[in-house]
Formats: C-alpha cells, structure tokens, sequence
C-alpha cells in the first residue's frame, strides 16, 4: 500500500506544469541515467556499447498520446528511419512501440491509425529480421491494444512481434490465458501507471504474486517469456522454476531499464541468460522519466540531488 501512495504522490505532482517546467529546465542531466539521448544515434551506440557486455537492446522512442493524424504519421516514420539505422549499423532491430504514439483511437480511412502504421513498422522489421514489442499502456487501451496484436500476430507472426501485460491489473491472468493460442511473445512488467484500485492492486505483495504467476504459466505453456524486473528476489525464482521444470535459457530473458542495476545485467549475462536492457530516446523524456522517478524513493532521492547541485 505504501509503494501505491508513494507511486501515485510523484505521479500526482509530477503532472503540475510548474514541475514539469522545472524539471524539463534543469532534469536532462539526471534523466541521461534513464534515457541514451534525443536521436537514433545516441540509441544505437547505447546498444552497440551493451553488446560489448554480452546484453542486447530494446529501442524505444520516447512519445504517447499523440494527437493528430499527421503527428502519429510522423512519429512512424522515425520508428521506421530507426529500424533501418539499427539495420545499417549491423544490428538486428528491436523496437517498443506505443500504439497511442502512432496514432491508436484515430481513424483514417476506415481503419484506425495506430493498426496502419503499426503495419507499417512490424513488415519493416520482419524485413530485417527484427522484433516490435507493442507497449502495453494505461488500462482503457488493453483491450484495443490486444485486439490489434491479434491481428498483428495472424499477419506477421509471434517471431516479429509480441507485446506486454501489466501484473498490477486484475485482468492480466485471463488476458494471459487468452492469448495462448497465438504462441505469444510477451513481456511481463509490474506496471508504472496511475490506476483506480478498481482494476489494479493496491498491495505489492499481491503484485508480486501475479507477477510470478503470470511468467509461471507462459513458461510451462511452452511461449517465449521476457522476464521484465530489477526485482532480485523474483529473478532468482523464475531461475529455479526453469531449472525445475526442464525450460530452457533460450526460451526466456531477463529485461532491465538502462541505467539501472547494470551490474545485475552484466552477471546473468555472465551465467548464460539473454538480458536486454529497454533503451528509450528521444525529446519526449519527461512521461517516462517521471514514471522511472515514481517506482522508488531512490531515484527520486538521486534526481533530487542532482537539481540541488544546479
């Protein structure tokens, strides 16, 4: 109860403009920790800079809720500019995507926006045999999102694109179970979102619980499982659970965020595991950001003191 009170406080404040003014004045050099910089470039060496450690990398460019047509058309085409910059530096492109961000709810032409684009983007690293991740958002876009990945999945296949539940709703087991036939792959993540009691959890412990049972079930189902948590304790659980049931390393990862516990990465790189630290860009930082700023004091303690210093 108290990791929601904290959570919802920061959230609470971080959406006043006069926060948000000044911390998008003085916030860049401690958002740097979290975010590899404002262009593809700046992502792509975070990569490359990763890979030396044995960790792949999860582009995402940094935007949501993006209002007109033209805006979701233009943030496409720099996923897009990105999946081919990621393919000419020699990498195998993974990208996340936000559907509200290419214009998900918009309809043009008969068909909503964010499933064109969404097209667009998933064919592109099908090209070059990458992977898009379609981020899951807050709870009144589960059900469009899930509808839009089915048809993804049927067009494009489990092996280029996947996408994510939250372990904080209440749904998200049955949204699991529903998914199965489909070959899913998904990332499990807690949940970083602002949300009524009425369809999350307010306790953590009972976030953890379904946190484990949901990477329990996609595993013994036989689907690819991105284990996405910094939390050690479930960490070293889901590793005893594939050692106890015969699941292979290959059929599962650890994810992390950039710029949080690298040495943890490094170490179940070193044992064996695939681990892929989530890697946002872009000029759009200040959502993400808070949200990072929102999951412990600690990172608030360190943001913090780094606008003290000036």
């Amino acid at each position: 109860m108290l990791d929601q009170i904290y959570r919802k406080a920061v959230l609470t404040v971080s959406g006043q403009k006069v926060v948000e003014d000044l911390v998008r004045s003085r916030g860049w050099g401690m958002a740097q920790r979290f975010v590899a910089g404002e262009d593809a470039a700046s992502a792509i060496r975070a990569v490359q800079d990763l890979g030396r450690d044995g960790i792949l990398g999860n582009l995402d460019l940094l935007g949501e809720f993006v209002a007109s047509p033209e805006a979701a058309n233009e943030f496409a085409g720099k996923v897009l500019h990105l999946l081919d910059e990621a393919h000419a530096a020699g990498l195998t492109p993974y990208v996340s995507v936000k559907l509200s961000s290419v214009g998900q709810g918009q309809t043009v032409e008969g068909e909503d926006l964010g499933l064109s684009n969404a097209r667009r983007i998933v064919g592109r690293a099908r090209e070059y045999g990458g992977f898009v991740c379609l981020d899951m958002e807050d709870h009144p876009r589960v059900d469009q999102t899930l509808a839009q990945f089915r048809l993804l999945v049927g067009e494009f296949g489990h092996a280029h694109v996947g996408t994510v539940l939250q372990s904080y709703l209440y749904r998200s087991e049955a949204d699991r179970d529903s998914l199965d036939d489909l070959r899913p792959n998904l990332r499990i993540v807690k949940g970083a979102y602002l949300e009524p009691e009425s369809v999350a959890m307010p306790d953590k412990a009972d976030v953890d619980a379904s946190y484990r049972r949901l990477v329990y079930a996609h595993m013994k189902a036989g689907n690819y499982v991105n284990v996405a948590t910094h939390d050690e304790s479930i960490i070293e659980d889901v590793k005893l659970f594939a050692l106890a049931h015969g699941i292979s390393k290959d059929a599962f990862e650890f994810q992390m965020l950039y710029g949080i516990r690298r040495d943890l990465q490094q170490d179940l790189a070193r044992q064996g595991y695939r681990v892929r630290a989530y890697i946002p860009y872009g000029r759009d930082w200040y959502p993400y950001f808070s949200r990072r700023i929102a999951e412990t004091p600690r990172n608030a303690v360190f943001v913090l003191r780094g606008m003290l210093k000036g």
